[in-house]
């Protein structure tokens, strides 16, 4: 255990909903503790001396900061990632929130984009049309969003052709417009979706205003820091699985999770085998598996399906361990990627001095709060929670259709074109038997008699005419209401208002 830090009780969380109204955002802690913990975390972070196979963690996060370009120790990254995908407003919040953050503590942002993970959202959505970004017939069995192509020329240009005629009903120009005009540029410079998605993306939030950097997962997993951070969890394979599951049970025990499969699946241990919680990519084939290592004479062994192999053993020096590590790899056309937690504790204790997640990325992230503390005995450094809700402009200020609501008056239109014979019938209905044939044919008789009067009530047929139209409009809704529509369907102002209304939260001095 580190003597560097306080081992306090674990941190309280929010229960976090995403906002409900159009316009609104979550930002969790409260904005100046936020930049508070942020301060702390650079200080405390920089001090821990854990040992990762003869390294001082803190030594390690110099190293994986300096890997991705940053060499100020004095200056703070507040970072944030997600899947290399089309963001809804939610996720693209996160980005307006370290770029205010960043700005408020005069620290430096950066997004992570994951390359490694597999594809989703990768289809470009509005009311009316739902078109896949690429044209790669892969997109739905590729293994991790890497693999995938940039779209040709031609599925762009086919894209914004759909996007230009609905626009044309908008009374605005969608930013999707400028992704798009990126998106054709770079995929003639660099072919792989992934790598084309985020540079577009990142040109489309630049011309937004937002200042952050952008990079892709899949060459950090290269990083000498990384590959000893990974040779360290191979060394200590059954310790580290321990304290995993041990986390995961703890968390499901004080939510009453049953389901054994939820926040993620245990991590497979037994007397012959460990898995691991990475994946193991075969890079020739696109293959992907969990790997599991054995243990022999006090090292833990790697084998792959080939029957090559290496070892790792606590008594290794790491920084020879993540040598021949990515010598091995590199070898044998592999590829190691961190899975869910273990990509984020990456994040969090190598790189950030503040991570934003969204929602679900911040519930995982208390299971792994307790893993920090279990496995590496230091507190775990705080991490922030954002999102927001934007919906497609025509739905904005307005109700949702309530089918049921106009069900509910046509009921009673029905039952009122009785008059007082309605009173007659329930009446005699009431004084009936229980479950009798005479109560049966009473009842019958009733809706009989709705029926037959019902051609005869105008207000019917205008409430038919109105349950019909609300349904339409319920369909239209289903997407005009949707929080996961792409962000760039929005017109700019609208975004340009979120990013003040961060920035705003964020400066010195606002609550």
């Amino acid at each position: 255990m580190s003597g560097n830090v306080d081992v306090t009780s674990p941190p309280a969380y929010a229960d976090w909903k995403a906002p409900a109204d159009d316009g609104e955002m979550l930002i969790w802690p409260n904005p100046s503790l936020l930049v508070e913990q942020t301060q702390a975390n650079l200080v405390r972070l920089a001090r821990i001396d854990f040992n990762l196979l003869g390294t001082a963690l803190s030594q390690l996060r110099v190293e994986a900061r300096a890997w991705v370009g940053h060499r100020q120790p004095g200056q703070p990254i507040i970072a944030t990632g997600h899947q290399t995908e089309l963001w809804h407003p939610g996720v693209w919040a996160k980005n307006a929130v370290i770029h205010a953050a960043a700005a408020a503590v005069g620290g430096r942002a950066y997004h992570f984009a994951v390359d490694t993970d597999s594809p989703k959202h990768l289809t470009l959505r509005w009311p009316g049309a739902t078109l896949p970004i690429t044209d790669d017939d892969r997109l739905a069995t590729a293994s991790w969003s890497g693999q995938l192509d940039a779209p040709s020329p031609a599925h762009i240009q086919s894209i914004r052709s759909r996007l230009h005629s609905a626009a044309a009903d908008w009374g605005y120009d969608p930013e999707a417009f400028g992704l798009l005009e990126s998106l054709q540029r770079l995929a003639m410079e660099q072919p792989r979706l992934s790598l084309a998605l985020c540079n577009a993306l990142h040109e489309l939030d630049w011309e937004l205003g937002l200042r952050y950097d952008a990079m892709v997962c899949s060459p950090i997993f290269e990083s000498p820091a990384f590959l000893q951070y990974v040779s360290y969890i191979l060394a200590h394979a059954r310790r580290f699985a321990g304290d995993y599951n041990r986390s995961l049970r703890d968390y499901r025990s004080e939510r009453g999770l049953v389901t054994q499969s939820r926040p993620m699946p245990d991590l497979f241990v037994s007397h012959e085998a460990i898995e691991l919680p990475l994946w193991l990519d075969d890079l020739a084939t696109g293959r992907r598996s969990r790997p599991s290592v054995f243990e022999m004479n006090g090292a833990t062994i790697l084998q792959l399906v080939s029957g090559e192999e290496i070892a790792f053993s606590p008594a290794d020096d790491g920084a020879d361990a993540a040598v021949r590590l990515g010598q091995f790899l590199a070898a044998t056309a592999h590829r190691i990627a961190p899975r869910a937690l273990t990509l984020t504790l990456f994040f969090r204790l190598f790189i950030a001095d503040m991570f934003v997640h969204g929602i679900g990325g911040g519930r995982y992230d208390q299971v792994l709060d307790k893993l920090i503390y279990r496995h590496f005995g230091i507190v775990p450094p705080p991490f922030a929670v954002a999102t927001a809700t934007l919906l497609f402009p025509t739905a904005a200020g307005r109700e949702r259709a309530c089918v049921s609501c106009v069900a509910s008056e046509g009921h009673q239109l029905r039952h009122a074109t009785l008059g007082q014979d309605k009173t007659k019938f329930l009446a005699a209905i009431d004084a009936a038997p229980r479950a009798s044939s005479e109560r049966a044919s009473l009842f019958a008789k009733m809706h009989t008699a709705i029926r037959e009067h019902w051609p005869a009530d105008h207000r019917l047929k205008d409430w038919e005419a109105r349950l019909a139209e609300v349904r339409r409009q319920e369909q239209r809704d289903a997407v005009e209401f949707d929080r996961e529509l792409f962000y760039g369907v929005q017109p700019r102002a609208r975004l340009q208002k979120m990013i003040a209304a961060a920035a705003r939260r964020l400066s010195p001095g606002s609550e």
